[in-house]
């Protein structure tokens, strides 16, 4: 079995994931807000726990950036932009997730991304 990878950007990704999953709990939000909180949420989520278990981490930390740009545009296209509370979530999550996202791709090529590293 191999350990988890203790890179800080996938433990933030993922901790803003579980934030967006679970804040229609607190959160006033519209069915449609809901859903795009709880499956971006989970979504990123997943993709956290795939990069720290060392699955694809370059292909991980790719999916954090296109899930952190979904959910930082949802409330516009999904209409939920006059729900502050929900609107302001995915804005907050969906930036924190894109920046952490982007934030591990130079580390990644630091270390091969996940890849065998080219021999010199």
């Amino acid at each position: 079995m191999k350990a988890l990878t203790t890179r800080w950007q996938d433990g933030v990704a993922l901790l803003a994931g579980l934030y967006a999953l679970l804040s229609p709990l607190w959160t006033e939000t519209s069915t449609i807000a809901m859903w795009t909180l709880i499956v971006l949420g989970a979504l990123i989520v997943a993709a956290s726990v795939a990069a720290m278990a060392g699955r694809t981490m370059d292909l991980m930390e790719w999916a954090h950036v296109a899930f952190g740009v979904l959910l930082f545009v949802a409330p516009w296209a999904f209409g939920y932009a006059d729900l502050m509370a929900a609107a302001w979530t995915s804005w907050v999550v969906g930036v924190v997730t894109l920046v952490v996202g982007l934030a591990a791709l130079p580390m990644l090529r630091h270390i091969g991304g996940g890849r065998a590293a080219p021999q010199h």
